[in-house]
Parts: C-alpha cells; structure tokens; sequence
C-alpha cells in the first residue's frame, strides 16, 4: 500500500473543490504578471502593473465610449458564409461555427448607433477574439452598412480596428473587402461628414492597408502595435535590425502617421473632443465623462 497515492491523494480530493474556473486569473502578455480576471475587467483590461493594454471585447468597448453605456447594435445582412467551399486543417463553416459558439457573434464585426458627447455617431468594430479579427465578405459589408447608415442620418462615422489583416479563407473575395471599404468611408469624407478612425491592438495587414489609415483622425490607444508586415518578416526582408519601439502606436505618432495616442481610459473624453471640433457641436459633458478626467 503507497500512503502517498492511496491515503493521502485521496483525501486531498475530497476537501478541495472539484472545478476551477479556468479563466480565473489572466496573463499579462508584456510584464507576464497573472492578473485576477475580476480586477482587470474592473480596470478595463488594463494591466494593474505595467499599464499594458490588454484587447477589449467589443460590446465593452461600446459600453465604454457611449453616452451611459447605451446604444443600438445594427443588424447586418446575411451572407454567403462560405464562398470558396474552402477547406484546411477542417472546414471553414466548422470554424464559423466554433468562433460564434465562443464569442456569441455572428462575425467578427459589430456595428452600433448611439451618442458620444450627446452627438449622434455610428461606431463599426472588430472583434479579433473571432479568426483575429479576419476581414471577409462580412466585415466588409459591417463597414459598407455602417457608412450608409451614418451618410443617410448624417452622423460621424467611427472605426474601431483590431486585426490580424484578411481572411485567407475567403481568398480574393476578402482582398476585394480593401477597395469596397476604402470606398464607403471616402463616400463618408465626400458628403463632408467626419470619419474617424481608432486603432488598437493589433491593427496590420489588409485592414491598415485600407480603411483604418484614411481617418480624418487616427486615434490609438497606448502601446499598441499597428502596421502591414510583421516586423520579423521586415527584418528578414530588409536585413536590418528595426528601431526601437517600431511599428507602435507612439513610434507612429513621433513619424506622423498617428494624430493621438491616449491611455485607453482617456479614450471618451478624446473622441468627444474631435467629434465636438470637426461637427462643430458643443458636446453634452455628463457626469461619466467628467469623473473620467
């Protein structure tokens, strides 16, 4: 008879509990401190020891820029979900379908209309939580409906990128999503009405490529990372070491492809500022926005 297996092990079990959550505590990806999940969603997925700005859901993040958390989320139009009838390691329908169990949306882009500052904007956002925030047919049409819907109201019209670029598969169908959302957003720019765009981590490929850098604004949050290629592969393309802190939202702001750079609850206040400057409306300060300062 082993004491330790038999006796010991046994009794163990019985006083501990049988399930742990397992997302419980959170690691911090830049300082590697495990973070209690409770407490980092109170401080809105940033990291309480090194400031690093974790990626915010969506429906957070909408909570957090509209006026009391209010909003109205935009149906978006049913599509094809699998064009190419494509097919790697599994299905491209089976992994559709595993994404929207675990995320509970449809795609990886929501669009909502409510009121920042009382000024009445539409706000289109990427999940990266759903195939790292992929563009295809979906994301694209989530783009094209929200600048129609912000052109017929006359709203300002906001994006909120956060992707790993296009989705391979959907192959060409999702490069053409580069051209079909350039062209809503300039159809935005030409009816005058102000379009802004908001980066977060990470922002690259396809999507930086197109409507994420045509902002009349670019706003970015603290430390994240926004280009085309990665920066190993530039490395190796180019044989040169890159500079510090290249291809982040700070390096990109010092070089004049970013306007601001805010901490991610400095965020509201920020956009209430540029919303109020380019529609030449006196923004409504409510309390929420007043304690955020």
């Amino acid at each position: 008879m082993n004491w330790l297996s038999d006796f010991v092990r046994p009794k163990i079990k019985k006083i501990t509990t049988k399930e742990i959550a397992d997302n419980l505590w959170t690691k911090c990806p830049e300082c590697g401190q495990m973070l209690f999940t409770k407490e980092l969603e109170k401080n809105n997925y940033i990291c309480t020891h090194c400031d690093h700005h974790l990626r915010l859901p969506v429906l957070k993040r909408f909570e957090m820029l509209f006026d009391n958390g209010n909003y109205h989320l935009v149906t978006l139009p049913k599509l094809k979900e699998d064009p190419l009838n494509f097919r790697d390691s599994k299905k491209y329908t089976d992994r559709l379908r595993a994404y929207r169990k675990a995320t509970g949306n449809d795609d990886a882009i929501r669009v909502a209309q409510g009121e920042i500052g009382g000024i009445t904007c539409v706000i289109a956002a990427i999940d990266f939580s759903f195939m790292g925030g992929s563009m295809g047919t979906a994301v694209g049409e989530g783009i094209v409906k929200g600048a129609e819907i912000a052109i017929r109201g006359g709203y300002p019209f906001i994006t909120i990128a956060a992707s790993g670029g296009a989705r391979m598969q959907e192959g060409i169908l999702s490069l053409m999503q580069m051209a079909r959302t350039t062209a809503a957003v300039n159809m935005v720019k030409e009816k005058g009405l102000p379009f802004i765009s908001i980066l977060t981590d990470p922002t690259t490929g396809g999507v930086s490529a197109s409507f994420a850098m045509l902002g009349d604004i670019h706003i970015a949050e603290k430390g994240c990372v926004i280009g085309f290629a990665g920066a190993r592969v530039i490395e190796q393309t180019i044989r040169e070491k890159l500079p510090e802190g290249f291809q982040r939202a700070e390096y990109l702001k010092e070089h004049g492809m970013v306007d601001i750079v805010v901490r991610r609850p400095e965020m509201k206040n920020e956009l209430i500022k540029v919303i109020s400057i380019l529609t030449h409306k006196k923004p409504q300060l409510n309390t929420q926005l007043l304690e955020n300062r």
